[in-house]
């Protein structure tokens, strides 16, 4: 995989070498004999690759020198320099000379993105790792997704189960409501017809002269409950007469009698008092 990286910043190195080594040799040939202009530019081209060589080796021990990339920056730069100078005094194809120029800066940025590339690399077993975790994250999604559709689904579904029962439940009330409307109004008119309360007049009259029915609608509407004093409309017995009929049935046999056979025999003899009293009595005799 590092061979994406490093054969373009090999191949830009060898490409920016030989052409600052061709640029000296054409540009200093003129004022100096040209072994020193091959000296100049195997100078600029070794000191450049003799500080990626050492970065190089910096890398591979997981170190890196500050001084050391700024000299490889320098002849770098240095490098393009000599490029530009050389474009800048050319009497033909100025522009193409300036548009080479910046072959060694590109060159050792590549080294700069090929050292990236090998810091941020992993193994493979590290890829698979990480290729595994996001797949299994991927699968959780997806299952937790076609979870909540199915569950808004059903409730979609319940909701309209709901909704259609309570609209037959109303529209049943409805119909039962329409029908005693019907049947109240009828007996009402019933009642209101003279015929209807001379049959009644005849048919009580026979059975008690002198009396004339009075027939009234039952009450339609809500009802409110019936107390304890209306379940003792007659008159009740006192505390005092209630424990001695309390006390006289419970001791009627031997051994004396429970609570549930006095209370039963107590009002199979016909007397009548609320459960709350019965009790107070029982516990005050027993």
């Amino acid at each position: 995989m590092s061979a994406k990286t490093v054969l373009p910043a090999v191949a830009m190195t060898a490409v920016s070498m030989v052409l600052t080594l061709a640029v000296v040799v054409m540009w200093l040939g003129t004022a100096v004999p040209w072994p020193v202009a091959v000296v100049v530019g195997l100078g600029i081209d070794g000191g450049w690759l003799a500080t990626l060589a050492y970065e190089r080796r910096l890398a591979a021990q997981g170190d890196h020198n500050r001084t050391v990339t700024a000299v490889g920056w320098s002849f770098g730069l240095i490098a393009a320099g000599v490029l530009v100078a050389h474009a800048l005094t050319a009497e033909h194809s100025a522009g193409a000379w300036l548009a080479v120029a910046w072959l060694p800066i590109a060159a050792k940025a590549l080294w700069l993105v090929h050292s990236m590339w090998e810091r941020t690399a992993l193994t493979p077993n590290a890829l698979d790792a990480i290729r595994g975790i996001q797949q299994e994250a991927r699968d959780e999604a997806a299952v937790a997704r076609a979870r909540l559709r199915a569950e808004a689904s059903t409730e979609e579904t319940r909701l309209t189960a709901v909704t259609a029962a309570g609209a037959r439940v109303a529209h049943v009330q409805a119909r039962t409501a329409q029908a005693l409307s019907s049947a109240w109004a009828t007996l009402e008119s019933a009642r209101q017809g003279e015929e209807t309360g001379r049959a009644l007049t005849s048919v009580t009259s026979a059975v008690t002269p002198g009396v004339t029915a009075r027939w009234e609608l039952p009450v339609w509407g809500p009802s409110e409950p019936t107390g304890t004093t209306a379940l003792e409309a007659a008159p009740a017995l006192t505390d005092g007469a209630l424990d001695v009929l309390v006390d006289e049935i419970r001791y009627s046999q031997s051994p004396p009698l429970s609570y549930r056979e006095m209370a039963a025999r107590f009002r199979a003899a016909g007397h009548s008092a609320s459960e709350v009293r019965l009790r107070a009595a029982w516990k005050r005799v027993a």
